[in-house]
């Protein structure tokens, strides 16, 4: 028996076809499956939509680096940390000075549309001496690469994504 494709996938749907006239319930049980897992993936999509919406991340995508850098900036205030924004050029590799009763940190922030590679991290880890810091870490409105990933658990550095942001974001919003 010679079958090409067409002949095969013809074979095949009227294989599917005859098994679902032949039990209805079959069909309508298999209807209903589909239909409610095309239902929960709308609505799974949409309360990502609102919890989007809600947490202002789709605002801190149109910003510009400094803007970003200043809405870190009273968002970390809100998180209780004294905050000083660092000069916009010569910052040494730092945009943000953190400082506690117990610490320093440092923080790059990086408002892109990809993912943050291993510079970001290099660029903090080399920080931390010049601004005597405890510890450093790169904020993102995005992910991380395998790599930066590597590189920031090698160097002590603390990635903060997109995800954890909109967490953030949301506390802030709740206490305001």
């Amino acid at each position: 028996m010679d079958l090409n494709f067409f002949d095969g996938f013809k074979m095949g749907l009227e294989f599917m076809w005859a098994m679902l006239t032949a039990e209805p319930l079959l069909s309508i049980g298999l209807a209903v499956l589909f239909g409610g897992l095309f239902i929960f993936a709308l609505l799974v999509n949409f309360l990502r939509e609102q919890k989007l919406r809600k947490s202002g991340i789709l605002d801190v995508d149109t910003m510009s680096g400094r803007m970003f850098e200043e809405y870190l900036q009273t968002l970390l205030r809100t998180k209780g940390y004294q905050v000083q924004l660092t000069p916009a050029t010569g910052d040494y590799g730092a945009d943000l000075v953190l400082t506690t009763k117990e610490k320093r940190i440092i923080v790059q922030a990086k408002r892109y549309k990809k993912n943050v590679g291993v510079k970001a991290v290099q660029e903090i880890a080399s920080a931390k001496s010049h601004y005597r810091a405890d510890e450093c870490w790169v904020m993102t409105n995005s992910f991380f690469t395998e790599q930066a990933k590597k590189l920031a658990n090698s160097n002590q550095v603390k990635l903060i994504d997109r995800k954890e942001l909109m967490g953030w974001m949301l506390e802030m919003k709740k206490g305001a």
